[in-house]
């Protein structure tokens, strides 16, 4: 599927779920053998945070095998998280790659009210970073989606194997009360 295509694809998927009261993609028993048999060909990557409110499968109308879904919290990035990218666009031939952020995130708040501990902190730092003195929370979700985005561009434009040329990296910020991505 073209790269086009495929941000079609979840543009369109988004607007079937701004309407539905059920996950709409395909979990059948036979698509399950299909994959389990087959392999997963999943046509497009989402980086997405750890928040129990935003569902990438269901946000996009995706199935099994659909999304190779990478979920951290406030969607940042380290090389945990980039190796798997690296996986996805080496292994699976996924070459669209969404770095999606979602309104009323506890992470980029965290980070605004500047006092977190423990491990917590490593979030709240690289996603710092990121917003800088940013003090609105969709600005502030926005710039660290922009932020993701830059960083794997960076990551792989001089991958030995990987032909940057061929990625397509956006972001998107999904809104937890209405549902709607906007596309950044």
């Amino acid at each position: 599927m073209h790269n086009d295509d495929v941000l079609e694809k979840l543009k369109k998927g988004n607007e079937i779920y701004l309407s539905s009261r059920k996950s709409e993609g395909d979990v059948s028993p036979e698509l399950r053998r299909k994959t389990a048999e087959e392999g997963q060909h999943p046509y497009a990557i989402v980086i997405a945070c750890s928040d129990s409110r935003e569902i990438p499968e269901a946000i996009f109308s995706a199935g099994i095998g659909e999304l190779f879904v990478i979920r951290v919290a406030g969607n940042v990035l380290d090389n945990h998280q980039l190796g798997s990218i690296e996986y996805a666009v080496g292994h699976l031939d996924a070459n669209v790659i969404v770095v999606l952020g979602h309104t009323r995130c506890g992470a980029v708040k965290a980070t605004i009210k500047g006092s977190t501990e423990g491990y917590i902190r490593y979030i709240t730092d690289d996603i710092r970073t990121a917003i800088g003195t940013e003090k609105d929370d969709y600005k502030a979700t926005a710039l660290n989606v922009k932020h993701g985005v830059n960083v794997i561009r960076q990551a792989f434009l001089e991958h030995p194997e990987i032909n940057s040329d061929m990625l397509d990296v956006v972001g998107a910020v999904y809104n937890v009360d209405s549902g709607k991505v906007d596309w950044l």
